[in-house]
């Protein structure tokens, strides 16, 4: 996006009036572009048709044809605005900056050169967004269009914004902003001073809320433009003006803060809240100030100096008054709730008055008597069936002993051991005889085992056992036989030798 602006005044850097401007030479007219003149007909042949001149081309150089594209491009352009997003930013050893503007469809090459020394490059970054001024040229070198920025300005930032900012931090780093030097304001003020305009909404508003919630507060209006070139002056002696007064000792004027405030608008039409000259008289006044200028999402220079911020003036007006609103609100329900603590306080009394009674009922000398005699009884109780659950043991004490004394009789014991030593007899006598019966049906079963595993089992089944007749040994594979070489076959009933014939593998 272009937009034409006024040429900037050329400055030391621009060295385009050390060279002279080419100044294209006409291309003299070859003899046979010039106009023909006519002939007499009957010099021609009659039948040869005219011949149409011949045309000339002209041959520039890259050079030359950079030139001239470079002269359309700024005649035709000139200075421009451009918006777009920065990226590959990067700076040289001889302070110049680099770097492309682009957007979603193309990119355009920027340069910053060092001699521009009214542009704020702290707002080159890569990623930003930005609005750039400058001059439509074109790089001879690279034969490339460029744009050669004299003017930095944040995307939807203009210059009040940008204004705005720089003064904003450099109160901040002077300490105008600081929490510490923040004054509490008075909780029931009597008169303030109003610095506004006296023909704006806002002293409508402030003077409505405080007719409603604090009629008694009085006024003392500083009348001033808040709007417009030369308001921000007006604004600052406004607030001196009522320091003045305050500090003169004269009858009505002992204010306890200055209410600071106009209605909503642009960053325009507050501009004069952000001017240096308001912050520091907001800075330097004697009287804590409240600040509330235009709607709850505006924000100026004033906001941050004052000692309180309000969102509108409305809002300004409720917070000056609170403090004699809540005031009256408090007596306005004082009956109310001093009767609330009337009664809970006789409620309080008459349940300290009913545990008190219950407290000497139970202290009461009859009701203690009562208690000594039940715990009499209950010793009383307690005794006899101690002495006989006492009785009862001693009784089951003496039978324990009794039959005690008849288990242990010799009689007795002799007899016992004798049971004893005739049991044990028997076992002796029967555990041998039963060892021998487990080692034999032991015995049967390997037995039983081993006859299943024998040959004779394999050969009762019509297998039959082939061995080699010299040495004995098995012949488990055909392969291993020879012709002529002499076996034995033992079957489950006799044996037979006989020679190998053919061997089959």
């Amino acid at each position: 996006m272009y937009r034409r602006m006024a040429k900037p005044a050329k400055t030391q850097w621009d060295f385009g009036d050390l060279f002279g401007k080419e100044t294209e030479q006409p291309a003299p007219k070859p003899a046979s572009s010039q106009t023909p003149t006519r002939k007499d007909a009957s010099s021609q042949p009659p039948d040869r048709p005219e011949e149409p001149p011949k045309r000339t081309r002209k041959i520039l150089s890259v050079t030359e044809l950079t030139l001239r594209i470079r002269r359309l491009l700024e005649s035709q352009f000139g200075q421009a605005w451009v918006t777009g997003e920065i990226t590959n930013l990067r700076s040289q050893s001889s302070g110049h900056l680099y770097f492309t503007l682009k957007d979603a469809g193309a990119q355009l090459s920027c340069v910053l050169f060092r001699g521009e020394l009214l542009v704020d490059r702290s707002l080159l970054q890569d990623g930003r967004k930005v609005t750039l001024g400058g001059e439509i040229t074109v790089y001879d070198a690279r034969g490339q269009h460029q744009l050669r920025v004299t003017s930095v300005e944040l995307e939807g930032v203009g210059a009040l914004q940008i204004a705005f900012e720089k003064l904003k931090q450099t109160l901040q780093a002077e300490g105008l902003f600081a929490k510490e030097r923040k004054r509490p304001l008075p909780k029931y003020p009597r008169r303030i001073g109003l610095v506004t305009s006296p023909t704006g909404a806002a002293i409508r508003d402030v003077l409505h809320v405080i007719e409603r919630r604090n009629p008694s507060l009085e006024i003392v209006l500083a009348p001033c433009r808040v709007q417009g070139d030369g308001a921000g002056m007006e604004v600052a002696a406004a607030i001196r003006l009522l320091n003045e007064f305050h500090r003169s000792g004269r009858p009505g004027s002992d204010f306890e803060l200055i209410l600071v405030t106009r209605g909503g608008g642009s960053l325009e039409d507050l501009w004069a809240f952000n001017e240096e000259v308001v912050a520091r008289a907001i800075f330097n006044s004697a009287l804590p100030v409240v600040s509330a200028v235009g709607h709850e999402i505006d924000f100026t220079i004033s906001d941050f100096v004052a000692d309180l911020r309000a969102a509108t003036p409305s809002a300004a007006a409720e917070i000056i008054t609170e403090g004699v609103f809540s005031s009256c609100q408090f007596v306005a329900q004082a009956e109310v709730r001093i009767r609330q603590l009337v009664r809970q306080r006789l409620g309080d009394k008459r349940y300290v008055l009913e545990q008190t009674n219950r407290h000497l009922a139970r202290m009461h000398p009859r009701r203690k008597f009562n208690e000594w005699l039940q715990q009499l009884d209950d010793l009383q109780a307690s005794l006899g069936r101690c002495a006989k659950q006492a009785l009862r043991e001693r009784r089951t004490a003496s039978r324990g002993l009794v039959e005690r004394l008849s288990r242990v009789r010799p009689a007795v014991l002799l007899k016992q051991r004798r049971e004893a030593l005739q049991q044990r007899t028997a076992r002796l006598h029967e555990q041998p005889h039963r060892s021998l019966e487990r080692l034999k049906d032991r015995v049967d079963a390997l037995e039983a085992r081993l006859r299943l595993l024998g040959p004779e089992q394999v050969l009762a089944r019509g297998y039959s056992i082939t061995t080699e007749a010299q040495t004995g040994k098995p012949v488990l594979d055909a392969a291993g036989l020879k012709k002529g070489q002499t076996i034995r076959t033992r079957f489950k009933k006799g044996s037979a030798t006989s020679n190998v014939g053919q061997v089959e593998g």
